[in-house]
């Protein structure tokens, strides 16, 4: 913004505005930054490209409203499995006659170090038009730099910040966890600046849950989506192995992450925490004070401070997904 472009404008002038706020009902927001992060391997980036198709094709989400409009897919890892992720979905969700049609989806296929390529991704974005939304899959593999430092993953935010600036669009980040897996890997900036954050994880039935854990207008927050991620064959390649993909298909099936009659027992203790916890603070709690309440109930048999974490943490899941469990913003609390 020009300096001379600065104006403050009166408290009576201030009028509420009734402009679409989603290009997703209560998932994805008409412009922001947007975090998809869990661990590998769990279908995050099949899950995200389902649902940019079902923008791109302008056809509702899971009873959710879609506004149709441009995607804009930058693939910087697994570039080559892109091709039968495209046409495994066009088998599976496109009739014939569909699939002739032009779709306002596009493929960006190279590595990029964005903090120093964004100028030049606009550039090419450009000429298609201002897209809805720009996914950068992966964070890791676009990052010439520490995930953990300040500095670096707050430039990369400003680059991701400068195509949202550009375009008014979403910019959807796709991104690791930890080794604890309790949020996403790295500097905290990344969420500090999020509009919204979306965990993915596949439960012991092996479905692909992905729930909102926070929008910043609290729309769909707490939502949780589950899919089955199904195997497509494509045919035989020139050597005559077969080329498979998978595709995104919605169930009704209720997450499950008991593992154990153990597990059971800590989801138990867990919950029993945290009513505990919000009753004697009158409101909800945050993690750590949860954490701390289940550790002294013996949410693990072991006193060995990883196997409390990770017991703590399983539990935790277990209460979110099966909605006993709801996170207020950084808190959390029983669903009554």
């Amino acid at each position: 913004m020009n300096r001379d472009d600065i104006q403050l404008i009166a408290f009576s002038d201030i009028k509420l505005s009734k402009r679409r706020r989603a290009h997703v009902k209560g998932i994805i927001p008409i412009t922001g930054i947007v975090v998809v992060w869990g661990p590998p391997k769990v279908g995050k980036s099949f899950w995200v490209f389902d649902l940019c198709m079902h923008v791109a094709r302008g056809i509702s989400y899971r009873g959710r409203r879609v506004h149709q409009g441009t995607i804009v897919y930058c693939a910087f890892e697994g570039q080559g499995g892109f091709e039968a992720r495209a046409e495994a979905y066009r088998r599976q969700h496109m009739p014939r006659a569909e699939r002739g049609e032009h779709i306002p989806f596009y493929l960006q296929p190279h590595m990029l170090d964005l903090i120093n390529d964004y100028d030049a991704l606009i550039g090419a974005i450009k000429p298609y038009g201002d897209p809805a939304i720009v996914v950068l899959d992966t964070l890791n593999r676009s990052l010439n730099g520490s995930e953990s430092r300040d500095e670096d993953m707050s430039a990369y935010v400003r680059a991701a910040d400068a195509i949202r600036e550009q375009f008014n669009c979403a910019v959807i980040i796709v991104h690791h966890c930890g080794i604890v897996g309790t949020r996403p890997r790295g500097h905290t900036s990344l969420s500090g600046a999020a509009d919204a954050q979306i965990a993915v994880v596949r439960d012991d039935n092996r479905n692909v849950v992905a729930r909102i854990e926070f929008m910043k207008d609290g729309i769909g927050e707490g939502d949780v989506y589950v899919s089955s991620l199904i195997p497509i064959d494509l045919g035989a390649d020139e050597d005559g192995d077969m080329i498979t993909s998978c595709v995104i298909v919605e169930t009704t099936e209720t997450p499950r992450f008991v593992r154990s009659s153990r597990t059971s027992e800590a989801v138990s203790v867990a919950l029993r925490a945290l009513r505990d916890a919000v009753a004697d603070n009158d409101a909800p709690v945050s993690e750590t004070v949860w954490a701390e309440r289940a550790y002294a109930l013996g949410v693990s048999r072991s006193e060995n401070p990883e196997s409390m974490r990770a017991a703590f943490r399983r539990a935790r899941r277990a209460l979110i997904a099966s909605n006993q469990v709801k996170q207020v913003g950084q808190t959390y609390d029983v669903t009554r």
